[in-house]
């Protein structure tokens, strides 16, 4: 009887950012290749993966893409890995249903290492309304960034000192690319 590989998807953070640590996409393949991972599929240029693997143990493929890449690359590359139905529960949740989308308006989905609370009474907004958690459950972290409203978009910098830097955002409109290629 054969084993049936989980899909996973890793989130990279830092990578191919205004020209600094630079990781060729066709180079994440090849390590993730070379970690026995299969059908990897990679999309944008800023570190999202879909791939299978037999390991069951995410925290361990988490810190094995971490280390070869740190290896290869000689910078650190921080890594998040969710399951497949982990990321196609969020989709289906539709977290943003009751945000007017314009072109002003940025949906975001930030992914936690290792999931904690902050000290914020959620939903919570910014004194100036630009920007909004609207909820922080199971280590992934839901906002609105309103550029209408606010010239310096710190949203993510209010993200991190409130949850800590082992974290990396993603756009809503990437989480349902990744969405379209697994189906």
């Amino acid at each position: 009887m054969s084993k049936k590989n989980n899909t996973y998807i890793a989130f990279l953070r830092g990578i191919n950012v205004g020209g600094n640590h630079k990781l060729p996409m066709s180079d994440l393949k090849n390590v993730l290749s070379d970690m026995g991972c299969t059908n990897i599929i990679t999309l944008l240029n800023s570190g999202n993966v879909i791939f299978e693997s037999s390991e069951k143990d995410k925290d361990l493929i988490e810190s094995e893409i971490s280390k070869r890449l740190e290896n290869e690359f000689g910078f650190p590359v921080p890594t998040i890995v969710r399951t497949v139905e982990e990321i196609k529960s969020l989709y289906e949740s539709d977290p943003f249903a009751n945000i007017e989308s314009t072109k002003d308006i940025r949906q975001y989905v930030s992914f936690q290492k290792v999931a904690s609370k902050s000290d914020l009474n959620i939903p919570w907004q910014s004194d100036d309304s630009s920007f909004r958690i609207l909820s922080d459950a199971d280590g992934i972290i839901v906002s609105v960034l309103d550029l209408s409203k606010t010239g310096t978009p710190n949203a993510m910098k209010i993200v991190e000192e409130k949850y800590g830097k082992d974290i990396t955002t993603r756009n809503w409109k990437t989480i349902s690319r990744i969405i379209k290629k697994l189906t």
